[in-house]
């Protein structure tokens, strides 16, 4: 079997790092003067010439004699990716969607996960920072999995209300349409990593932080009533009742920010990570809310607390030292929680007040449970090698296109497939 080959990689990996106590706390894992350059990758290219440089600023008067370089790129995850198959991926990156089993092929080990856990939440979500209990990215602050950006201008306008439920989500979607002349619903195909935004609502579609763990023994999980289904029927639905964009391949990442907050757009699926993109743009801030996805289960709300893009050392960089400092101090001297209004990873710190309305609703946060140690790896090698591909986009473009018709496909013919897939791996990793 393959769990077999992921275990014992992990234990090989594990005596390799034995003898190396000098470096397994976590605020002493990298040696070294901090001094010299780094070229720091950044997916934030709205702010790239303006809140960075004041952080660059402050970081190269604390350490005198070095100098930060911001290489902000607008297609982040598939053009990170694609340099990572070489050693070019800079100094300090945002981790892209990839799986924590490949996690020590790029990147730098910090420290141990049980030194992180002392000091910082969510360190277990369905965004690891660890693999075999070694830390390979530095959680900077957490968001809401996915919910849902929306104007409240136009809402108001089409006289709906923040629904609760799925079939009142397209009621509401349609009163838009018909009412107003925003769109009710973007879906930003072309940019590819906006629709894997949508794999963030999975926990409020599941409500069981056990959902990962229990999808492995599985053969045909992707049925009615399973999360995954009703979440990308969801998405399949908004396309094929025309409750979207008319011309799906058209759209910009950076002006659809500004369409919503211009009323131009109802809402978009996003992580609350981008709701302070949003409200800078809004000639009102105020006018620019959040509201979780609308699913119940058993008559409850659910969402999941994702880490957003932690910050990792490129194992091939010639200055870890430096870029190590770069990550302490964007998480210890700056006010990056605050100005990104996001849920803080470190004990004790308050929530933001823009999930109020989650709170309103009674939304309960769901810390996704680790998997058991012998089956650690899999879910994300399962996912992997049945290339149905959860975090990223091929499958949620193909869902899209069958839901526009450009395709003969079905959407149940889609989750049919997927289930072949998954019963094809599964039988390689678990009895």
């Amino acid at each position: 079997m393959k769990k077999a080959q992921i275990l014992a990689g992990a234990a090989a990996f594990a005596v390799a790092l034995c003898g190396c106590s000098k470096k397994d706390s976590a605020e002493n894992t990298i040696d070294g003067k901090v001094q010299g350059s780094i070229i720091v990758l950044t997916n934030r290219t709205d702010i790239v010439d303006t809140k960075l440089q004041e952080y660059r600023e402050a970081f190269e008067r604390k350490y005198p004699g070095t100098s930060v370089e911001f290489e902000a790129i607008t297609d982040y995850e598939g053009t990170v990716r694609t340099r990572m198959s070489t050693q070019e991926y800079g100094d300090v990156l945002c981790r892209p969607s990839i799986q924590s089993v490949d996690f020590e092929s790029y990147f730098e080990p910090l420290g141990k996960l049980e030194d992180f856990e002392k000091t910082m939440n969510f360190t277990n979500t369905s965004s690891p920072i660890a693999y075999n209990g070694i830390v390979y990215s530095y959680p900077m602050v957490a968001t809401v999995g996915a919910g849902i950006v929306y104007n409240k201008n136009v809402f108001q306008k089409a006289g709906v209300s923040v629904p609760r439920s799925v079939e009142e989500f397209y009621d509401a979607m349609q009163k838009i349409k018909d009412e107003t002349d925003a769109v009710p619903i973007f879906m930003n195909y072309p940019s590819g990593w906006t629709l894997n935004q949508w794999e963030g609502g999975l926990m409020s579609a599941s409500g069981d932080p056990e959902y990962k763990n229990k999808i492995i023994f599985e053969d045909s999980p992707f049925v009615p009533g399973d999360a995954h289904y009703e979440l990308y029927k969801m998405m399949y639905e908004v396309v094929k009742r025309g409750l979207c964009e008319k011309d799906l391949l058209a759209s910009e990442w950076e002006q659809s920010k500004q369409d919503i907050a211009d009323g131009k757009i109802a809402c978009m699926v996003l992580g609350s990570w981008a709701i302070a993109q949003v409200k800078e743009l809004a000639a009102n801030p105020d006018n620019i809310g959040y509201m979780p996805f609308p699913f119940e289960v058993n008559g409850k709300k659910y969402a999941e607390a994702q880490l957003d893009m932690p910050l990792c050392i490129n194992k091939h960089s010639k200055n870890k030292a430096t870029a190590y400092a770069w990550i302490k101090f964007m998480s210890d001297d700056t006010d990056w929680v605050q100005y990104t209004e996001s849920i803080p990873v470190k004990k004790g710190e308050p929530y933001p007040s823009v999930l109020d309305s989650f709170g309103e609703m009674g939304v309960e946060y769901i810390d996704t449970k680790p998997a058991p140690a012998e089956y650690e790896g899999v879910y994300d090698s399962m996912d992997k090698e049945s290339e149905i591909g959860f975090w990223n986009d091929p499958e949620k473009k193909r869902i899209v296109d069958a839901a526009m018709g450009t395709t003969n496909e079905s959407f149940d013919d889609i989750m049919a497939d997927w289930n072949r897939r998954w019963a094809k791996v599964k039988a390689e990793y678990v009895n």
